[in-house]
């Protein structure tokens, strides 16, 4: 790894990285910052630790102009909390030149108190979508100057359902602009938001996470397929799991029974209503159920970043289907799990998949722990109110932390419809979120909000 006096950063700057125990940087900041003091474009893959705050701030406090007091570089970042961890760094790298005002912009904090702050203009805005796009639309901010915007967490932001209050943020400033994306993912979703608001951007991938897939594969000889699958989820424990069959009957069959032993999960078959297929979904890509039944059909559209297990309860009819049902584990350089069910009718079956590399099994090597549970890691509230009502998920979030009795991280994932929001809420704070949201307004409008 390279010093950063291999960089062209001025003296300043590289004696107040030396004080601050910055001399040798991180495979982000070796990658990243070279096109980004050429105030290129850029979109990394970093996840929370990797040092990317310090290879996108060192960047554009280097090309800063401090005699220039007008906003010259904003930092957009999903939480609260994120802004002030970002905001702090910043801070502490901008020691080597006097006079750097940095301002947070975020919900839960007065917004009068904001608007004084304005009034006297910063160098570097950090805040959350939705605080900042008010004050964009209060003309208390003007990006007219800007130089450089930060999308920080870019896939959090996106799941949180801010892609819509990004947008309108990009529409207040320059064409001319440095857009340097962070993501500790790359998938369709922020490849469509880079090709939207990026030109020409570098993409970089550090080597510390850029790590093949993998997917162990285990074929699992049983007669009881039910207590098979109890089995499973009791000795490896997965976060999520899909668990594919192939009637409809079946599924909701499956589902029931698992309920009846507090195992949380959920049918999806060709045969729900749309709204029901919506609920489904929902509360299992948010992580308010932790198994899917599914049958091969329902699955498609189905969109989970980080599935820790396929199990396949019927076996596929085919080596093609096999291979799509348990592509979708093991992503993003995650290691994957698949098991397979063979009972006697299916042993015929099997024998096509023998020159896969796999593990076999008999089910009887496995641990069935009594009075075994699983239960989710969120549960999903539901806001009769949506895109219709002009409700953005800055909005939601703001209503939910504004007095600090939740803080961002209780917040998952948020997804607006025309007429509905789900936001799903760490399970030990359910009940307080419910209990606020139904006793206060949003956007200065009350919406029926209940638990799904």
């Amino acid at each position: 790894m390279k010093n950063f006096t291999s960089l062209h950063l001025s003296q300043p700057m590289i004696n107040n990285l030396n004080a601050i125990g910055y001399t040798t940087m991180t495979p982000i900041q070796e990658l990243a910052l070279p096109p980004i003091l050429e105030k290129k474009d850029v979109i990394a893959k970093a996840k929370t630790g990797s040092g990317k705050t310090a290879a996108f701030g060192i960047g554009i406090l280097e090309n800063l102009d401090v005699k220039r007091f007008r906003v010259q570089s904003l930092v957009l970042c999903p939480t609260r909390e994120l802004a002030q961890q970002v905001a702090q760094e910043l801070r502490v790298l901008a020691k080597f030149k006097h006079n750097i005002k940095i301002l947070m912009l975020t919900g839960g904090e007065s917004f009068g108190k904001q608007l004084g702050s304005l009034a006297h203009q910063a160098h570097i805005i950090v805040g959350t979508p939705g605080r900042v796009l008010k004050h964009l639309n209060k003309a208390s901010l003007s990006l007219d100057e800007m130089q450089t915007l930060v999308l920080d967490e870019a896939d959090r932001m996106l799941d949180m359902g801010f892609i819509e209050e990004v947008e309108a943020i990009i529409d207040f400033t320059p064409k001319t602009r440095q857009t340097l994306l962070f993501s500790a993912t790359y998938d369709d979703s922020i490849e469509a938001i880079s090709a939207k608001i990026q030109k020409d951007p570098i993409a970089i991938t550090t080597t510390d996470v850029e790590i093949k897939n993998e997917i162990e594969e285990i074929f699992l000889t049983c007669n009881d397929k039910e207590h098979a699958l109890v089995s499973v989820l009791s000795t490896y424990q997965p976060k999520n799991s899909i668990v594919f069959v192939n009637t409809k009957i079946e599924a909701d069959s499956l589902a029931k029974n698992l309920q009846k032993q507090n195992i949380d999960a959920l049918a999806l078959h060709g045969d729900l209503e749309q709204y029901d297929r919506n609920d489904v979904l929902v509360q299992f890509s948010n992580g308010s159920c932790p198994i899917l039944i599914a049958t091969d059909v329902a699955s498609r559209g189905i969109d989970v970043k980080e599935l820790a297990m396929v199990i396949n309860y019927d076996m596929a009819n085919t080596q093609e289907i096999y291979t799509h049902r348990i592509g979708r584990t093991g992503r993003a350089g995650a290691k994957g799990m698949a098991v397979s069910f063979i009972s006697s009718q299916e042993d015929e079956n099997f024998q096509e998949y023998k020159e896969r590399v796999f593990t076999c099994k008999d089910v009887k090597t496995l641990e069935c722990k009594e009075d075994f549970t699983m239960k989710p890691e969120y549960i999903t509230l539901v806001i009769e109110g949506g895109k219709k009502d002009k409700l953005r998920a800055g909005d939601i979030l703001g209503a939910l932390t504004k007095d600090g009795l939740l803080s961002g991280s209780d917040v998952g994932k948020i997804d607006i419809y025309d007429r509905q929001a789900y936001v799903a809420i760490r399970t030990p704070h359910i009940d307080k979120a419910h209990k606020k949201l139904n006793t206060q307004k949003i956007k200065a409008k009350k919406f029926s909000v209940w638990i799904l």
